[in-house]
């Protein structure tokens, strides 16, 4: 099973569309972990599971969404009321309390992955307003029997930056 997971595209519409459409056919699922400042209806976000970020306004998303695809629980949230920006451990908290095997999230504008209390973190980075690593980018992650793989792409060609990828061992 394969997931596409973006975040802070900050009003781009059109760039959205485009990775959607790039990946859409490959993947069982696609998160925006937030800050898309679009609204629900919007023809970028068909099909995609979006939570709301501090600067989404409104009541057009949830906080948080917990879906389960092929016995896998992936949790998404944009970050912010969980204070992402400064430690894990609240993030690890509610990970825990939901039972989540994978959680996204988003709002640091920073592309990472890794490993906490058995369950794989995902920040895919921004779409538009990267910090860290100064690429805009996104994330396809795919989950075996005993893997899941996270791999970070650049979002306008679509290149893998190999250097972010790593592969975890799922906890069976």
């Amino acid at each position: 099973m394969k997931l596409l997971v973006m975040s802070d595209s900050h009003g781009w519409s059109e760039e959205v569309k485009s990775v959607v459409e790039r990946h859409q056919h490959e993947t069982k699922a696609i998160i925006h972990c937030g800050d898309s400042e679009l609204t629900k209806d919007a023809a970028a976000l068909k099909g995609v599971k979006t939570v709301k970020g501090n600067c989404d306004f409104g009541s057009d998303f949830p906080e948080d969404i917990l879906e389960v695809y092929e016995n896998v629980r992936v949790y998404a949230t944009h970050g912010h009321l969980y204070n992402v920006k400064m430690t894990s451990t609240p993030l690890s908290y509610r990970a825990e309390e939901v039972g989540a095997d994978i959680v996204c999230f988003g709002h640091s504008h920073m592309a990472t992955s890794f490993m906490e209390q058995g369950s794989i973190f995902i920040n895919p980075g921004s779409l538009r307003l990267p910090r860290s690593p100064k690429e805009q980018t996104y994330v396809l992650c795919d989950v075996t029997d005993t893997e899941i793989d996270v791999r970070f792409y650049e979002r306008e060609t679509g290149k893998e930056i190999t250097e972010l990828a790593k592969t975890y061992q799922r906890a069976l």
